[in-house]
């Protein structure tokens, strides 16, 4: 050993990083697991399968999905948290466990800032979805609407804690009025209120709402984004209404246990951002309504941290709690 490599390796050693500083030459040399941590059948479990599927055959290793959903996604963010650091086991996420349910429960079974952060595959931003009859035709004029009646209006959301609930509670802070949280277990059950004309709004992201938007059974009034979303061109983004400060998405994302060597990362993240740039997975996203990201884990990483103080804000500010 030289001089040189004796430094390194010393200077590897007292910075404490892991063992495994390099690529494996013959990483992966068996199937990886990539545990999605909802249930089968959602946008999140569609895009997952559609990218672990071209994974696979760019790795020439099997990627297998596993669904173990439950405590608002945390099970399956702690069964890769507590996982070996070795790229066999990763996780495919929605907001919750990354960046909301921290400031939500007392109590966390892992710590989500440890997660190595690897690309952000899809996402679609919230939009102010309003039951046709409902008064305001703009978000503009909804605004106007809830400042005049307090306590009148009423959203849904999925449940407390959820990205529509916070969505809700943000826009009502922003404008300084006062609306009624309806929680619901799940977007079906507020969904189907909302075209039943018995509530108001629902906050949801543009995914659960196209279908609905293209039978014209709902109105779409703004979206939560600082543009216009191609999946929704003719509904105004959030500056153009004057909050350019309310951004809130649904997005998907993936990440690997603490401590997974930056080289293995890197793979998967060239890899994965790789496959997002392929047209019939392009396609696959629309049709779930969302549109690739990609990006590199630096990228993720400072994604999550902006997400983890926009979200604390909105849950401290209004003394949300988990159920």
């Amino acid at each position: 050993m030289d001089r040189r490599t004796a430094l390194a390796a010393t200077l590897l050693a007292g910075a404490g990083f892991p063992a495994v500083a390099q690529l494996p030459a013959n990483y992966p040399n068996k199937p990886i697991r990539m545990i999605v941590n909802f249930p089968p059948g959602g946008s999140l479990d569609v895009i997952t399968r559609t990218v672990c599927q071209k994974l696979a055959e760019q790795l020439g290793q099997p990627v297998f999905v596993e669904n173990r959903a439950g405590a608002g996604g945390n099970i399956g963010a702690q069964a890769v948290a507590t996982a070996a650091p070795d790229g066999y086991t990763l996780l495919s996420s929605p907001p919750g466990p990354l960046t909301i349910n921290q400031n939500l429960y007392k109590e966390m079974p892992f710590d989500p800032n440890r997660l190595a952060p690897v690309v952000m595959m899809a996402g679609m931003p919230n939009v102010i979805t309003a039951r046709n009859d409902f008064p305001a035709n703009t978000a503009r004029e909804l605004i106007a609407y809830v400042k005049a009646h307090p306590g009148k209006v009423t959203y849904g959301s999925q449940g407390n804690g959820s990205t529509s609930h916070l969505t809700g509670q943000m826009f009502a802070t922003m404008i300084g009025g006062e609306m009624v949280h309806v929680p619901f277990r799940g977007e079906g059950p507020a969904l189907t209120e909302l075209l039943g004309g018995r509530l108001d709004l629902f906050f949801g992201n543009t995914a659960s709402v196209m279908k609905y938007r293209d039978a014209k059974q709902v109105k779409l009034l703004g979206l939560a984004s600082a543009k216009r979303s191609a999946m929704t061109p003719e509904v105004p983004a959030a500056p153009e209404f004057g909050m350019p400060e309310f951004i809130a998405s649904a997005w998907f994302a993936v990440a690997a246990p603490p401590g997974t060597p930056q080289a293995i990362v890197d793979k998967l993240n060239a890899a994965i951002v790789d496959i997002m740039k392929m047209p019939d997975v392009r396609e696959r996203f629309a049709a779930q309504g969302s549109e690739a990201i990609g990006g590199s884990p630096a990228d993720m990483a400072a994604f999550l941290t902006a997400e983890r103080a926009r979200w604390k804000k909105v849950i401290e500010t209004a003394n949300v709690k988990a159920d």
